[in-house]
């Protein structure tokens, strides 16, 4: 009897500790459970909502995957050039090219630029790529390139203006203001503009401009200039004379407006008088053409005036 009653204490014991174990094990359980639910109850949404957040943020990863995948083996590019060949083989590819704004250039470099690209369909023609091309020719200033569809490129041109004859290195070359060439000229067919000479005179031709601006009255005789000694300028009037000025913007235009106020009273062009030489700025040279004596006094603004045989100067 007291032998079982051992046992059956020794029972009764070890099943009381494996309750007491697994009672803790489920109140830990519950207790975690409790506050994840708790954290979810906090949150604005509701669980379905939440799963299927959950849900779609698998799909986007997913989705994302097999776009790289995609890319990176170049499926894009594939399919947009596949497209490009449909549209071609549709008809939606350039045929005709439309010029507009050209008044003076040659328009076959504008043809042979749009219709010379490789890739001709209107769905896939890089027109910056156009444009660019289109840039390079001397006379476009600017350019605008659109499609109409299904078949037209259109072009808009803004032309340059010429504003002289450059002549250098046995060569004549009708370029704009800012010295940009534009076109070869024939000596026999040579545009009824200035003739600015020597090297880089093209690139002076807007400070002839603005020192020409100075002077109004004298603007339309003048002929030509030469750029000298890559400092200064030689003008030449149509009525043969030539005015040497001296070097400087300041200098040049000083002297420019007070010849001119000289011809203005004393008619100094036209007179048979060769050159006028105002590089120094207290004289004022006369080179009279051989044996030729001035008989007429002129008005020189308190600068010394003289004759003087005709010697060519830097």
């Amino acid at each position: 009897m007291a032998e079982t009653r051992i046992r059956r204490g020794g029972s009764t014991r070890l099943s009381s500790a494996r309750d007491k174990a697994a009672k803790g094990r489920r109140g830990r359980t519950l207790k975690r459970q409790s506050t994840l639910d708790r954290v979810i109850e906090a949150l604005p949404v509701s669980e379905a909502t939440l799963q299927r957040m959950a849900s779609w943020a698998i799909v986007g990863i997913f989705g994302a995957g097999v776009v790289g995948v995609a890319m990176f083996f170049g499926v894009p590019a594939m399919a947009h050039k596949q497209a490009a060949l449909l549209a071609a083989r549709a008809g939606f590819e350039v045929d005709k090219v439309e010029v507009r704004g050209v008044e003076r250039m040659d328009e076959l470099p504008v043809y042979n630029i749009a219709l010379g690209q490789v890739d001709r369909s209107m769905l896939s023609l890089d027109l910056p790529k156009v444009r660019s091309e289109m840039l390079k020719l001397g006379w476009v200033k600017d350019a605008r390139i659109s499609r109409r569809l299904p078949d037209t490129l259109v072009v808009d041109i803004v032309e340059r203006d010429p504003v002289a004859v450059w002549q250098h290195g046995g060569r004549l070359h009708l370029i704009d203001v800012t010295g940009v060439v534009l076109q070869p000229v024939s000596a026999n067919a040579m545009p009824d503009l200035p003739l600015v000479v020597g090297p880089d005179a093209n690139r002076q031709t807007a400070g002839l401009n603005a020192l020409m601006d100075n002077a109004p009255a004298l603007k339309p005789m003048l002929a030509g200039a030469t750029w000298v000694g890559n400092r200064r300028w030689d003008l030449r009037f149509q009525s043969g004379e030539t005015l040497s000025l001296p070097e400087g913007d300041k200098g040049s235009a000083a002297a420019l407006v007070n010849f001119a106020r000289m011809d203005g009273v004393n008619r100094l062009l036209g007179r048979g008088i060769v050159k006028f030489d105002m590089r120094d700025p207290d004289r004022f040279v006369l080179r009279l053409p051989q044996g030729k004596v001035e008989d007429k006094p002129m008005a020189t603004d308190g600068k010394t005036a003289s004759a003087a045989p005709a010697e060519e100067e830097g």
